[in-house]
């Protein structure tokens, strides 16, 4: 079967991957700059095709909480904001880490704090990566820098999510949903039956049949024993992850004396500002954490043998650069670059500021 390539917004791109990808449902609410992945979906009329069911909720509160309750029966379900709309969902998404089930949850960031801009930028990374809600909890943040990426860690996301049952985060912003580029779409794959998801989720709530109990999807327990122990489940959970999930992108890296640190839009920039590095002789290279959790530490450690400083490019005012800085250990010089309100900077600017933050 020959591919399926269309031109489209990043926001398109993931409404239509879920539908081709078997999701049973997305719950959700408009909010500028991703409101076209729930506008697409009411074009597209998946619930006459595929029967995957569309809603729009009466806020993010519900929307999140539709999921939580969608999830907890097996169902491949999702949900899309934009960084007030996805503030309003912290306590659902720590419901659904407690309850230990698989869900999907995009983030199209937009610049704060407070109702802010509707431009872009990536000021929720500590609110997404170390988990925004209550408790001690993580989950898997991917983050794309392409339209085609957000196609593709659709899928990838839901896949994640029920190999771990854990919230998968796809952690965009504003350019990378509202551009447009050439996708290739992913091919169909069936909806789940009913014995199929049983199969697949022995622990959904589907009702009781004749020779089990019942199952009960919660994340109570009133005993502080018990808790503690789910709570070491969860971190032993997230270790394994850490193992065996990192996903990263490396440009120029082979001779590189100096290293960028960017995901998602700003990486795009960088991608260019390494090529105007080289220009003028400076040996620069680019590392793109594709997986924010998990962070990929060791493939910074694996650096620091050539690479004598690195400049953290960020649409805020340096959240990643903390990890980085904790990955480094202080064996090189760490700096951060980034603009805020909306502002994209230019190569150029990336450039200038390696120049004045770590080459001098």
């Amino acid at each position: 079967m020959s591919e399926e390539v269309r031109l489209m917004k990043g926001n398109e791109a993931i409404a239509e991957a879920a539908i081709r990808c078997g999701c049973d449902g997305y719950f959700g609410y408009p909010i500028t700059p991703q409101s076209e992945i729930l506008e697409t979906l009411m074009a597209l009329k998946p619930w006459e095709t595929t029967g995957m069911v569309v809603l729009q909720a009466e806020s993010e509160v519900s929307s999140i909480n539709m999921v939580y309750g969608g999830a907890g029966c097996g169902k491949k379900v999702m949900t899309s904001s934009s960084s007030p709309g996805f503030s309003l969902m912290q306590e659902g998404m720590s419901y659904l880490a407690g309850a230990n089930i698989p869900a999907l949850v995009v983030n199209v960031m937009r610049g704060g704090p407070g109702l802010g801009t509707i431009q872009p930028s990536q000021a929720d990374y500590f609110q997404t990566v170390k988990g925004g809600g209550h408790g001690d909890y993580s989950q898997i943040t991917l983050a794309p820098s392409s339209v085609q990426e957000m196609a593709d860690f659709t899928v990838l996301g839901f896949e994640l999510a029920f190999k771990y049952n854990i919230v998968c985060m796809i952690l965009s912003d504003g350019l990378i949903g509202q551009m447009m580029e050439k996708v290739v779409l992913p091919p169909y794959t069936p909806r789940r039956t009913e014995e199929e998801i049983r199969k697949q989720c022995p622990w959904a709530s589907l009702g009781k049949p004749a020779n089990r109990k019942r199952n009960v999807i919660t994340s109570l327990e009133l005993e502080p024993g018990p808790m503690e122990a789910i709570n070491i489940s969860l971190q032993d959970k997230y270790r394994k992850i850490e193992a065996n999930e990192v996903r990263f992108e490396e440009t120029e890296m082979e001779d590189a004396e100096y290293m960028f640190m960017a995901f998602g839009s700003s990486a795009r920039i960088c991608q260019k500002a390494v090529e105007l590095a080289r220009a003028e002789g400076l040996k620069v290279g680019l590392l793109r954490p594709i997986t924010l959790f998990p962070f990929p530490t060791k493939q910074i450690k694996n650096q620091l043998s050539h690479v004598k400083g690195i400049l953290s490019v960020e649409l805020n005012a340096g959240q990643m650069v903390e990890d980085i800085r904790l990955a480094v250990e202080g064996k090189v010089p760490v700096e951060h670059f980034g603009r805020t309100g909306g502002i994209v900077p230019t190569p150029e600017e990336v450039v200038e500021a390696l120049k004045q933050k770590i080459v001098k």
